[in-house]
């Protein structure tokens, strides 16, 4: 029995029970791989139900408005997902008449959706002969033939895309693809894979050789970057605060934050009240200012790592825009952010 064959007859015994499955709709399975890109699905799974609770199909979800997006993916990162999700639902609304395109090339043309994504849609939906290659796909792969080649090299990356197409059946490619991803997920685990009991460990040659954990291999990227994020938590007598929109095209672009200093380096609470910004936002050197974590908090995001402090700035009254502390819920903030508002304005509100 070949490795395809396996892999299906493995499938229809322990196929995971997924809401997105319950039909083709190309709107819940567009929605489901979104969501979970760069997520695992225990965790990815509330936000699907949640979404499609609210927006339950790709006419409810063009005309949300981008910051109620936003404020439902709240936690999930990598927000740029969120926003190309209601760009997409727009496109397809106005100029598709709300119908998904069947094909490959077609969904390319789609914002937020790439190969993986678009082979995933047209394979499951549409049967089109397309293979799907996700983190799970390239372990089973390489481990299954012991591939030699770094999958996040141009010629590893177009190896795998060669081989995973000359694997496809001739029938049943979405469950064929969602087997792998199955597969991969559940078996043929990064740690703790469950080798002695796999349907293909005859034939796997990584197994052969006793060194699974060897593959996938994968060429080193550089080190993070390390920023020192100082937020500035302003409160007053009335119980208000100052919040801005980040409207660059950085990390969390349009999610709200309070007022910020980035450095290259730690502040202590001299270097801070010399910068400008505080004296913008009317703070005399007689308010009260204190920090509010003593040891930085550490986030750590795709390219960057963050050190992270919160100052707490105690006045009477602030000066221009602000908003009243029990309304911060309202707003979008990256998931640093929002946990910091729950466990610290509690006491506040």
């Amino acid at each position: 029995m070949n490795f395809t064959t396996q892999i299906l007859n493995w499938y229809s015994k322990n196929r995971r029970d997924l809401p997105w499955r319950n039909n083709k709709n190309p709107y819940s399975v567009w929605l489901s791989e979104i969501i979970l890109q760069q997520t695992k699905i225990q965790q990815g799974l509330p936000y699907y139900l949640r979404f499609i609770d609210k927006y339950p199909d790709v006419f409810s979800l063009s005309i949300a408005t981008e910051q109620d997006i936003l404020k439902l993916w709240e936690g999930l990162g990598y927000y740029s997902r969120a926003r190309n999700l209601h760009k997409t639902s727009k496109i397809l609304v106005n100029d598709y008449n709300g119908v998904f395109p069947s094909s490959y090339e077609g969904l390319l043309l789609l914002p937020g959706i790439g190969k993986y994504t678009a082979s995933a849609i047209s394979s499951i939906c549409y049967e089109e002969r397309k293979a799907v290659l996700d983190g799970n796909v390239y372990r089973l792969l390489s481990r299954y033939f012991a591939i030699d080649l770094s999958i996040n090299s141009p010629s590893g990356v177009k190896y795998f895309e060669q081989i995973s197409f000359d694997l496809l059946p001739k029938n049943n490619i979405g469950d064929y693809n969602q087997a792998l991803m199955d597969f991969g997920s559940i078996v043929c685990k990064p740690k703790l894979a469950k080798c002695d009991t796999c349907v293909l460990n005859l034939k796997c040659s990584a197994f052969a050789i006793n060194k699974t954990y060897l593959f996938p291999i994968k060429t080193q990227k550089s080190k993070a970057l390390i920023k020192h994020f100082n937020f500035l938590i302003f409160i007053s007598s009335d119980k208000k605060t100052l919040i801005e929109r980040r409207d660059n095209n950085g990390i969390w672009e349009k999610l709200y934050q309070f007022p910020l200093l980035e450095t290259d380096h730690e502040l202590d609470i001299n270097t801070l009240l010399k910068f400008p910004l505080i004296k913008q936002n009317s703070i005399s050197y007689d308010c009260q200012v204190k920090l509010i974590n003593d040891k930085p908090q550490v986030h750590n995001l795709s390219h960057r790592k963050l050190f992270i402090k919160f100052w707490e700035i105690r006045l009477e009254n602030i000066e221009g825009d602000s908003t009243f502390i029990q309304d911060l819920d309202n707003f979008p903030f990256p998931i640093v952010l929002s946990r910091f508002i729950k466990s610290y304005f509690q006491t506040i509100k």
